[in-house]
């Protein structure tokens, strides 16, 4: 049959099987937001309040699912403000298909109205990026898109699309989509036997488990492989969830704030499993010091990252799923033994603390979310003090409940977050824990959750300045706090209800439960809760620049 493009690109995402969009429209998209309305019985459009929040959104939402995220922007400013959002998702691994409107096809090179070059912009973040110039190549186009940003390491991937494309008329056919694309091995029976032994030989192993595990669904194969050896597991940031916080072998976050556990774990383990990990900078610290006494196993899909930051003795590249499943079957029982005696006794002797006094503390705030809501809940964060002290105090169980921004660092990022995993998962109640300076960047995205009745929580933990910026000021930099203090007299309160949605505000211990509960029971209104807290609590432990992890500050 004979559609237009932007038929066309509804049909595609039908194949697709997406369900929910989000995006913003625009000159050069109208077109496409003109069948969008015709199919709004079977693609749900997410009308956000900026283009960053629709990919946040979009981002959220792939990675509370784990389907593909989908936003949608005009040409020139509408696609340069998904760029940061883009970046997110490419340095988290996330699949993420983005559309971008482009002026005609005649106007191109020209400085038209709104022309932006958004593929040579977005090249370096993005797995791969498509210009559409021609009606008969959009809907091949479209479905390799979806196939890379899925396939092997996920990641976005951008489609160009040009206005007089959307308009133009070209035979169609629906396709069924293509199952994704297998990883190669690099993986033979001789390695895994090799890395088995490695195991089965070690006397003081650690695994470190990271967003990877969770990506390949391979939590259950670190959980044997822990169990059957009895090797402790501490986790990366992106690896929260990945392994159950509450297990007994979990031993903390590792690296610049990792627990003292397991950053001592590291430093005198005699073999090092990295899975799903990328050893980035703030898991290592100082490389030449890092794990000085063990051997390096490295399970990863992508061979980019072996060897490219530490020297690794056993490379396992390939699925980690089916890596760790052979590896399981070879890998022998281990009962408990000194090595596991030592790491509970370092666990008794190093908990994570703060002090408990009648001031109100972060620290708390978060422990009282997580007992209220029994663990339960999809945790979203912005970026400072407030996702350190989100992912120390919250003992998240099950992957895909943590989401945050790791590896860009993404200030303004939780709340579109939030509402995107709200929408992908609305049997769960999703909770954004944000700090005052991320949350005013882009808290016009409130008026989104309003519009769409989600009961989403943003746990604002307000100390009136950039809390992680000023606390390095504070160790760092003789106490020289430049341009951090941002307490300017905001309501948030008052800005919530502006928008519809319910506010609270908390500045005592006592009112932290009554508020949480208030906002746990919200069902069709989003709850904003501003918790007053002390400018001066800092996030410990804390591995100062460029020292080896076991010197930490507590």
């Amino acid at each position: 049959m004979k559609l237009n493009g932007s038929d066309i690109f509804v049909e595609c995402l039908k194949e697709q099987g997406v369900d929910t969009v989000f995006g913003f429209p625009g000159g050069a998209v109208l077109n496409i937001y003109d069948a969008l309305y015709k199919a709004r019985d079977e693609i749900r459009h997410v009308l956000t309040s900026h283009e960053q929040g629709a990919a946040h959104a979009a981002d959220g939402y792939a990675r509370a699912t784990g389907k593909t995220g989908v936003c949608i922007a005009t040409s020139g400013p509408g696609a340069t403000n998904l760029v940061t959002g883009i970046a997110t998702a490419y340095m988290d691994s996330v699949p993420m298909v983005a559309f971008t409107g482009q002026v005609a096809t005649p106007l191109l090179g020209k400085d038209s109205f709104q022309e932006v070059d958004i593929t040579g912009i977005t090249m370096p973040i993005t797995k791969h990026n498509f210009i559409v110039k021609d009606v008969t190549k959009l809907a091949d186009t479209i479905r390799r898109a979806f196939a890379i940003a899925c396939e092997g390491r996920p990641g976005p991937v951008l489609v160009d699309i040009c206005k007089d494309v959307s308009a133009a008329f070209a035979e169609f056919e629906s396709k069924p989509p293509k199952k994704p694309r297998s990883a190669p091995s690099g993986v033979s029976e001789k390695d895994i036997e090799q890395a088995a032994e490695a195991i089965n030989n070690s006397k003081q192993p650690i695994i470190l488990s990271g967003g990877g595990v969770s990506i390949a669904g391979a939590s259950q194969e670190v959980l044997e492989l822990s169990g059957k050896a009895g090797i402790p597991v501490a986790t990366t940031l992106m690896g929260l969830g990945s392994f159950p916080g509450t297990h007994e072998l979990f031993t903390g976050l590792v690296g610049m704030h990792g627990s003292r556990t397991s950053n001592m774990a590291v430093s005198e383990a005699d073999l090092f499993i990295a899975i799903g990990a990328r050893f980035s900078d703030r898991v290592i610290s100082n490389v030449k010091k890092f794990a000085p006494n063990a051997e390096i196993m490295h399970i990863d899909i992508d061979p980019a990252e072996i060897g490219k930051n530490i020297v690794v003795r056993y490379p396992l590249t390939g699925n980690i799923k089916k890596i760790l499943k052979a590896l399981n079957a070879k890998v022998k029982k281990r009962d408990y033994s000194a090595w596991n005696k030592k790491i509970d006794e370092w666990k008794v002797s190093y908990p994570l603390k703060y002090i408990k006094d009648e001031v109100l503390r972060p620290h708390y705030i978060v422990e009282r979310i997580y007992e209220l809501t029994k663990g339960e809940s999809i945790i979203t964060t912005e970026v400072g003090q407030n996702q350190l002290w989100a992912a120390q105090f919250y003992k998240y169980t099950a992957p895909r409940q943590f989401i945050s921004s790791g590896g860009l660092g993404t200030m303004g990022y939780g709340l579109g977050a939030c509402i995107g995993a709200q929408m992908g998962r609305p049997d769960k109640k999703v909770i954004n824990i944000a700090g005052d300076g991320s949350f005013r960047m882009n808290c016009t995205e409130i008026a989104t959750a309003v519009e769409y009745k989600l009961p989403i929580i943003i746990a604002i933990l307000n100390n009136g300045v950039l809390g992680m910026v000023r606390q390095w000021q504070d160790l760092f930099y003789e106490k020289r706090y430049s341009a951090t203090s941002i307490d300017r007299g905001t309501d948030f309160v008052a800005l919530a209800e502006a928008f519809g949605a319910k506010g609270i505000r908390v500045t005592k211990p006592d009112e932290v439960d009554a508020a949480l509960t208030e906002a746990l029971a919200s069902e069709d209104t989003p709850v904003l809760i501003d918790f007053q807290i002390d400018k001066d609590d800092k996030v410990f432990p804390i591995v100062p620049p460029g020292a080896p992890i076991y010197e930490l500050i507590d």
